[in-house]
């Protein structure tokens, strides 16, 4: 093989990224990083609690019972992955996955989907951090160093040049991010929990009797708790990049899911507790439960003015490192379909002194400064009421990538019956895809049922999005996946059951 130790070769007519030997923990880091668990704690664990979910539906002060109930689900989609990621080791990931189960035409139309999925919530993200970086400024020390999209070109340039420099930059900068932002949040969880004291009631926290309209609370909890997970698959974009991917990658995807359900138990937890077990109390601080927590003792929380800013500056760090595992993810998939002439073969191109997909990474530079001019230019642009407008952009960012991601998870989990039953175990295949196929369809349900405008459209433009994928993968048929020709991408016989 040439130049094996550059990119930008090709093999059988393929393009390849340069060999980088990541680790299980850059791996590992690329799942935890996307998932962003500190980010998710702090904004959308009151989706769980039901306090600002479009529907108002949710499982009150029993969500610690629906994190864990959702982290069952997902384990079970983690299996999946798992699975597939000992047989397949392109860089693909669900597209891969979804085409080996249901064909190549439903596969490519689904990587359509996903990585359309993740590329917008890479953008929503790269408009939230200028917004979020400004505005906290102004409203702690009451500074205006750069205006907002200022600070979001900011954002992108170093993007760019951390997506650039190689992987292992963007694998080990998430790492670092998403550990200490991670380590200081979850050290201050256990002080509330420790400070509540003997007013802690585990045992309240999962009866289901104490969610609003009990079990149907608790399980629209659970869908929106499968949305705090999102993203924890993407080590298996790196594959690869990995040294030992039939190895590494199935631990990093179940180990990154076991150790973020801990900590979102924990946060869950926490939260309900540290506000007394109290709806009212909770949904007076909703929009940031972790800094009314945070906040001096005299405003009813546990810390201080200067433990609030500790705060705002790890959910910062941890968004960034969100950003980062988006935008890895984002990447590989668009190379990997243009590799596979699913997208136009310049996106496939790769840097020969760095072997990253520079095409890909150009491709997505272009479409933030795409969502950057928007939304400085165009201000009713999915405006929200007495919303800022990074922040409604974000949301429906966040909206649109994650119920696209939800809907391949259970395309992933139907293909597996098919995809995944030549493996031994072929009764846990099935038992995981019938929870993968019940937690994913119930989050797509629960993305409309009783959602109203504007919220419903992002699930609505995703399915759009789906079937315009859907259409061009019929007129543009592409060439066989990489996976299926190269053979070190692809482990041809069955593999030994975990």
């Amino acid at each position: 093989m040439a130049a094996s130790q550059e990119g930008g070769y090709e093999q059988g007519g393929y393009e390849r990224l340069g060999e980088t030997k990541l680790r299980l923990i850059d791996v590992i880091a690329q799942s935890v990083g996307f998932i962003g668990p500190v980010f998710s704690s702090a904004f959308l664990i009151p989706l769980i609690v039901g306090i600002i979910s479009a529907t108002g539906k949710g499982a009150g002060v029993a969500a610690p019972l629906s994190v864990l109930l959702a982290s069952i689900g997902v384990f079970a989609l983690g299996w999946i992955v798992a699975k597939y990621a000992k047989r397949i080791h392109a860089a693909g990931s669900l597209y891969d996955y979804v085409t080996n189960g249901l064909g190549n035409t439903i596969g490519a139309a689904a990587g359509w989907l996903y990585y359309g999925g993740t590329i917008v919530l890479t953008c929503g993200l790269g408009v939230l951090i200028g917004g979020y970086v400004h505005d906290t400024l102004q409203i702690e020390f009451n500074r205006e160093p750069l205006p907002i999209w200022a600070w979001n070109v900011v954002w992108a340039v170093a993007l760019f040049l951390v997506l650039y420099l190689g992987v292992k930059i963007s694998t080990r900068l998430q790492l670092t991010l998403a550990l200490i932002s991670a380590a200081v949040v979850l050290a201050f969880f256990i002080y509330v929990i420790v400070k509540v004291g003997g007013d802690n009631d585990v045992a309240r926290a999962f009866d289901p009797s104490q969610a609003p309209n009990e079990w149907s609370g608790v399980l629209f909890g659970v869908l929106y708790g499968v949305l705090i997970f999102v993203g924890f698959e993407t080590a298996a974009n790196l594959a690869e990049e990995t040294a030992n991917p039939k190895r590494e990658i199935p631990r990093a995807v179940l180990l990154s899911v076991f150790l973020v359900s801990i900590f979102y138990l924990i946060a869950a937890y926490a939260q309900v507790a540290g506000f007394g077990f109290d709806l009212k109390t909770f949904a007076s601080a909703a929009a940031a439960p972790l800094f009314a927590l945070a906040s001096p003792t005299s405003a009813g929380g546990y810390g201080s003015t200067t433990l609030v800013r500790v705060m705002e500056l790890v959910v910062l760090m941890d968004i960034l490192a969100v950003g980062i595992g988006a935008a890895t993810a984002s990447t590989r998939g668009v190379f990997a379909m243009a590799r596979d002439r699913r997208l136009p073969a310049p996106l496939a191109s790769v840097s020969r002194r760095f072997g990253t997909p520079v095409g890909a990474i150009l491709f997505l530079i272009f479409i933030q400064a795409l969502f950057i001019l928007g939304t400085e230019l165009w201000k009713s642009l999915f405006a929200l009421p007495e919303t800022p407008h990074y922040l409604a952009i974000f949301a429906w960012s966040a909206t649109f990538g994650g119920f696209a991601l939800v809907v391949v998870y259970f395309l992933m989990s139907v293909g597996a019956l098919s995809g995944l039953r030549s493996v031994s175990n072929f009764v846990g295949v099935v038992i995981a895809a019938i929870l993968g196929i019940a937690i994913s369809g119930g989050a797509i349900y629960g993305s409309f049922a009783d959602v109203t405008q504007p919220t419903l459209l992002a699930p609505i433009y995703a399915l759009a999005w789906f079937a315009i994928g859907f259409i061009l993968t019929l007129v543009a048929r592409g060439r066989a996946p990489a996976s299926q020709v190269l053979p070190d991408l692809r482990a041809r016989e069955a593999p030994s059951s975990m």
